[in-house]
């Protein structure tokens, strides 16, 4: 809820800044969780690249490969999108616009860490199935992806939902 302060400036109910402050502090926040997520994805995409390069890549079933192609597609999608906040704040730091970039970036980050979990589980396939050929390799990869989902978007829109104070 915003309220009104003696200098006229609007101030949020919890915190005491402006519009600007938030602004500025939600981008410093955002970007040390897409430092995370980066460096997460951006391990997987590397050792994703050296795949095609190793012996066993020849030996890989048509299946695989292209479970191994698409994995290496949706790295690639997955990068883009967590390093785009980066590039979007260089490309428009200081026009005034800082919380529409918060919101861009913001979203940018949302997909980038749904195309990094979709490229994970992607990847525990390929691994899997090259590792073993037990017909539980799709439910542990199930369970894998159940926990992500849980862990990243499940617990904190809970939260969110359960603790925030429902606006008046």
């Amino acid at each position: 809820m915003v309220t009104a302060t003696e200098g006229g400036a609007a101030r949020r109910r919890g915190r005491n800044e402006t519009a600007e402050e938030r602004a500025d502090r939600m981008w410093v926040e955002l970007l040390q969780e897409v430092r995370v997520a980066q460096m997460g994805v951006q391990i997987l995409f590397g050792f994703l690249l050296t795949v095609v390069f190793t012996p066993k890549y020849n030996d890989l079933e048509p299946t695989d490969r292209t479970i191994y192609i698409v994995t290496v597609v949706l790295g690639a999608a997955a990068t883009g999108a967590l390093i785009g906040p980066v590039s979007l704040h260089r490309l428009v730091s200081g026009r005034r616009i800082k919380p529409k970039a918060v919101e861009w970036a913001s979203r940018l980050t949302f997909v980038g860490l749904v195309l990094l979990l979709v490229t994970m589980a992607a990847s525990l396939l390929l691994i899997l199935r090259v590792a073993t050929q037990d017909g539980y390799v799709p439910w542990l990869v199930a369970a894998v992806v159940l926990w992500y989902v849980l862990c990243w978007f499940v617990l904190p829109l809970w939260t969110r939902h359960r603790y925030t104070e429902r606006e008046r």
